[in-house]
């Protein structure tokens, strides 16, 4: 694709597009109109860890500090970045004091003080409650409010790196008084709470309507008095990649549609007619297979896909799980689907290159059906009448799900007839990306309930250490109805020597060390089966030509700086 610019700069790849021309006043610039193509179902990121509402959400409410373009940590609602030099982080690592910056509004015009915070830690780590980003708050004993400008949190080991709680679009503050009769069970129910979270971001959302429409205002007591440029903004959501990514490069009817996931050839006939832009940057993301180590059997009512149900029948021997990943072909996923924007992978921790493993390339990056087979056959699946392997009456047959995209189910059939080369038969489910990556847990058909056996999509971390986002993993952060299926760790994965290895690396100051950690917990996560990683997805959006000041950005939300978007002038 000529038209596609892509920089590459350090750990990060990005393309930031720049003007002199500064907006001159707040609204000046009208309409911002954005297409999700996964529509948003909530804005509240702590009910959802899907990553649409946290870029929705993220226009709203906002971290103590978040992560540039560069993959660099920047104050935000903080004044400094606390460190062992300027005092902020204590030298035995045991404690961190964050100072607010002053006069901070909330949207509803009242102060933003340090209660805010340390009530945003009480809600995500509320007993009988499901946020969905707990793991960030992994290792916090205490949040306390020192004064009404400055907050100090306290670990119970020593944290050599204690950028998690309160960093990064995935952990971002909310108002105390708005949330606080929705703690513990009670926060599914608060729905005008989060459907409209008051916030200190650069808009306010004015209407919801989950899984459709969203309008946002521009906040009148941002701290910014000549920003945004935009008035409004209207976030459409629904539909499918394609047709997102037509309506910004083709019709020019939106200036930004997210997540440009559609075949290469029908993007480059889209940039033909001249109105917009692709742009990507590389992070952490990895669309992956998760299989699943308990029984999703329906039979099992409200047990199924929990440890209750036991283990997995067939998915539980690590020959099958091992066998299932050698038969992939990795290169012909990436040709059909992803292009330039992809990159075959064996991680689940891609980036950056520092902690970027190698160990499990030499087995699982190129396809070895011979391998696959071979294994299957000393593990005792043989064929059976249908050509479908078999053991003591169970089949390899399993239902694989994912969210509805043409990529996505593209891939699903090349995975299907690659799995029938080792006598492995899959059904395949789609489920609105609304509905799959939604957080509801009434619904049957959300990632986190996971009731099939395999199932596909892309995560990330903000940010560029992986401490947070591999404690996912922990035995602790299983989704199950106890927590309203919120935990992170999404294919039931257990295993005492893993927890053991990430409460060593939460210990851990040295950076080789700690990148040396990292490697194994991930190369732990591939060798065992937790997930069959597939493909190292850049980020890849559609943007108007006429709009300005975008910083794409992997390590954060993409809208991490919506505040300095503008019309080119």
């Amino acid at each position: 694709m000529k038209k596609l610019k892509i920089l590459l700069s350090g750990a990060a790849a990005f393309v930031a597009i720049s003007s002199s021309l500064a907006h001159a006043e707040r609204g000046a610039d009208g309409e911002l109109k954005i297409l999700f193509w996964q529509a948003v179902s909530t804005m509240n990121p702590f009910l959802s860890a899907g990553t649409k509402e946290v870029y929705a959400s993220s226009m709203v409410i906002e971290p103590l500090a978040r992560y540039d373009e560069k993959g660099e940590l920047v104050p935000w609602l903080a004044t400094e970045i606390p460190t062992i030099e300027n005092g902020g982080f204590a030298e035995d690592m045991l404690s961190m004091t964050w100072k607010l910056k002053p006069d901070l509004k909330w949207s509803d015009g009242t102060d933003f003080t340090a209660d805010d915070v340390v009530f945003t830690w009480k809600y995500c780590t509320a007993p009988d409650g499901g946020c969905a980003q707990r793991a960030q708050y992994e290792g916090v004993k205490n949040v306390e409010a020192v004064d009404p400008h400055t907050v100090k949190v306290t670990f119970e080991d020593p944290k050599p790196y204690p950028y998690s709680a309160f960093v990064g679009a995935q952990s971002p503050i909310i108002q105390a008084a708005q949330f606080k009769d929705c703690l513990g069970a009670a926060a599914p129910g608060c729905t005008d709470a989060n459907f409209k979270p008051v916030g200190t971001g650069p808009f306010v959302v004015k209407d919801f309507k989950p899984n459709d429409v969203i309008t946002l205002e521009a906040n009148p007591n941002y701290r910014e008095a000549d920003k945004p440029a935009f008035a409004s903004v209207t976030l459409k959501g629904g539909g499918d990649a394609a047709s997102a990514a037509r309506a910004v490069l083709e019709t020019g009817e939106y200036d930004y549609a997210w997540n440009a996931q559609v075949e290469p050839e029908v993007l480059e006939t889209m940039l033909a007619a001249g109105k917009g832009r692709l742009e990507i940057s590389f992070g952490t993301q990895v669309e992956r297979i998760n299989l699943n180590f308990t029984n999703p059997d329906p039979s099992l009512g409200d047990k199924r896909s929990t440890t209750e149900a036991g283990p997995h029948p067939s998915l539980s021997d690590p020959a099958v799980r091992r066998a299932l990943s050698l038969a992939i072909d990795r290169d012909i996923i990436i040709e059909a689907g992803y292009g330039q924007s992809g990159k075959p992978t064996c991680n689940i921790v891609p980036a950056p290159e520092n902690v970027a493993s190698t160990k499990n390339d030499e087995w699982c990056l190129k396809q070895d059906i011979e391998a696959a087979n071979k294994l299957l056959d000393e593990a005792g699946w043989m064929p059976g009448p249908d050509g479908i392997r078999q053991k003591d009456g169970v089949r390899l047959a399993f239902l694989y799900q994912t969210s509805t995209n043409s990529v996505r189910q593209a891939t699903q059939e090349l995975v299907k007839a690659m799995w029938a080369e080792i006598g492995v038969d899959a059904e395949l489910r789609n489920a609105s990306a609304s509905v799959f990556f939604g957080g509801d847990p009434a619904s049957p058909d959300t990632f986190q309930k996971f009731y099939a056996d395999v199932e596909m999509y892309t995560n990330n971390f903000d940010g560029t250490d992986p401490e947070k986002y591999l404690a996912e993993w922990l035995c602790d952060k299983m989704p199950s109805p106890a927590n309203g299926w919120q935990g992170q760790n999404i294919p039931r994965y257990c295993n005492p020597d893993y927890d053991k290895l990430v409460g060593e690396l939460s210990k851990t100051a040295d950076l080789e060390k700690r990148a040396e950690l990292s490697k194994q917990l991930n190369d732990m996560l591939t060798e065992e089966g937790a997930h069959i990683p597939l493909v190292h997805r850049g980020d890849q959006s559609s943007f108007a030509l006429s709009l300005d000041g975008i910083k794409m950005n992997s390590w954060d939300s993409q809208v991490w700086n919506i505040a300095d978007w503008h019309r080119k002038k």
